[in-house]
């Protein structure tokens, strides 16, 4: 089967989601990351099974390292190779570490040196697979259906969050974190065949991007300075790593911290994270069928600075029922003002860079702001959740600020 589309969408071209071709990458994405959810609650058991908590925290946080570090070198990779041809190899080789460890459970007890392991072999992979899969969907539709799929991928997390952690559990209800991984290696095996069958459009390549008689610092360097230099795509990117920072202390151990300190228990903090994630799937389903919002930029500057101001407003709900409705509205903000941002990170780059821009973009998310965990429960336990979560709400709030005052940005538009 022809794996290339037309270089130009034409204007009868289907919406995303009665597309063939883009379905079968959102199933593609949907079971890779079904089998990562089903691959974190094995490593988790067989690492709490097989050492101390310290041990098992250390070997949960492996694989953090290598996908920081290796994050932009990975944009390149991607840009340089191709995303589908990296996501389909890095499928590959998680799938084949992940049924490797699986059997060497099964026939042995190696210990904790294997969960390190596997760990840092997932991180490193991650460093590539994550930015190709952000630079996937632009060779797979038009500029006009970014949008909508950047709704399906977020629909495709929630399901895959919402199914994996429950298949993971009996998995090892069944057989142990032997067969949690089998399980975890045969979903993510699914999506190999499916990313094959995908067919791909030639996007116009810049002069400026990447070529294989440069060096890949080169790239790096030249995909850094473009970055830099975009009237839209640097303040995006700062007012990504602002409201990112200020939301995810608050909404992951902050939230612990929120919940004991309050007497909601764990049950009540899973009603407030299914508040959230409702919000957020709710909002990932609107962006699905309408397909396009206008006024990009404006929407994201005002849903971060509104979904800032519930962020502060959530450390002084009076009871569990008024902190789920607050935190359903702090997913449909942050629903919306993610899948803004991510829009507009799609359609203005440049093809050539897509790669390296959600290396970047990435980095932020899953490298920089996880740092603010800890130094949130620090401060919390210092001075408490009210004033941690309002500061951290102003950080939060900047970011919106920053999208509302750079003009670029503000009258930033996903194309029609």
């Amino acid at each position: 089967m022809s794996t290339t589309l037309a270089s130009q969408a034409g204007p009868h071209d289907r919406p995303a989601h009665r597309d063939p071709n883009v379905l079968r990458w959102v199933g593609a994405y949907a079971s890779s990351m079904t089998g990562d959810s089903v691959y974190y609650i094995a490593l988790s058991w067989a690492a709490v099974q097989t050492g101390s908590p310290a041990q098992a925290g250390l070997v949960m946080s492996v694989s953090a390292l290598p996908r920081a570090v290796l994050m932009l070198g990975g944009g390149v990779v991607a840009d340089r190779f191709g995303p589908r041809r990296v996501v389909i190899g890095s499928d590959a080789v998680r799938c084949a570490a992940v049924l490797a460890a699986a059997a060497l459970l099964f026939l042995t007890s190696p210990g904790l040196w294997l969960l390190a392991a596997l760990a840092l072999v997932f991180g490193t992979v991650d460093a590539v697979f994550v930015p190709a899969v952000g630079a996937l969907p632009a060779r797979v539709t038009s500029r006009d259906q970014l949008a909508r799929v950047q709704g399906m991928r977020g629909l495709a997390i929630r399901c895959a969050s919402v199914v994996g952690a429950p298949l993971g559990g009996l998995g090892v209800a069944a057989g142990g974190a032997a067969a949690a991984f089998g399980l975890a290696g045969l979903l993510i095996a699914v999506s190999v065949p499916l990313l094959m069958s995908v067919r791909i459009r030639e996007l116009p390549q810049d002069g400026t991007g990447t070529g294989r008689a440069t060096t890949a610092w080169r790239d790096l360097v030249v995909g850094l300075r473009y970055i830099r230099r975009h009237r839209v795509l640097a303040p995006l990117m700062l007012a990504i790593a602002l409201g990112d920072l200020g939301f995810v202390g608050p909404l992951n151990v902050g939230l612990t911290l929120l919940a004991d300190e309050r007497g909601w228990g764990a049950a009540g903090m899973g009603w407030v994270l299914a508040g959230f994630g409702t919000g957020a799937g709710a909002v990932s389903l609107l962006l699905t069928v309408r397909g396009r919002l206008p006024h990009a930029g404006r929407v994201a500057g005002y849903a971060i600075l509104a979904g800032s101001v519930a962020v502060g407003a959530l450390a002084y709900a009076p009871s569990l029922v008024v902190a789920v409705v607050t935190a359903l509205f702090i997913g449909l903000l942050a629903g919306l003002s993610g899948a803004m941002c991510a829009a507009l990170l799609q359609t203005q780059a440049d093809p050539a860079f897509l790669g390296r821009v959600t290396a970047v973009a990435s980095l932020v998310s899953l490298g920089f702001t996880p740092l603010s965990m800890p130094l949130s429960a620090a401060a919390i336990g210092a001075w408490g959740s009210g004033p941690v979560f309002v500061v951290s709400a102003v950080v939060c709030g900047l970011g919106g600020v920053v999208a509302l005052c750079v003009r670029d940005l503000r009258r930033a538009e996903l194309p029609r």
